[in-house]
């Protein structure tokens, strides 16, 4: 199944890029994320590592694309033989998107989660992390 939501621009996009460029910021805007390991400071293609979540939920992850200019990226999440697929883009408003693919019962438990990162992550205020 795919999915998409969206979010509107509250913040610069410059700004809104910058935290989802950064995984150790992910926890200040995701609430289902308690923490990041990531092999690198910022995404590229190529970054895995892992995003753990409530009662020590740990989920891997592997960044397949990026673009900077177009504010775009994605990545695949993994959790034993579950895969989800996720696109996000900033646009230049500061509105954000997301497109997630993957099963059925999983997307359509996670999207009303992620809505509620998504507006998070566009607000004016700075981050906690």
């Amino acid at each position: 199944m795919e999915a998409r939501t969206r979010a509107p621009g509250r913040a610069p996009a410059a700004v809104v890029w910058e935290r989802y460029a950064e995984p150790a910021r992910w926890p200040g805007w995701a609430p289902q994320i308690t923490g990041v390991e990531a092999s690198a400071r910022r995404i590229a293609p190529g970054v895995t590592g892992r995003v753990r979540g409530p009662l020590g939920v740990r989920v891997a992850f592997t960044v397949t694309e990026v673009d900077p200019t177009a504010r775009t990226w994605a990545w695949e999440a993994r959790i034993g033989p579950v895969r989800l697929r996720l696109r996000h883009g900033v646009e230049p408003d500061g509105a954000t998107w997301l497109v997630v693919r993957g099963p059925a019962p999983v997307v359509l438990a996670y999207l009303p989660i992620a809505r509620l990162a998504l507006r998070s992550l566009t607000r004016r205020q700075a981050p906690i992390a």
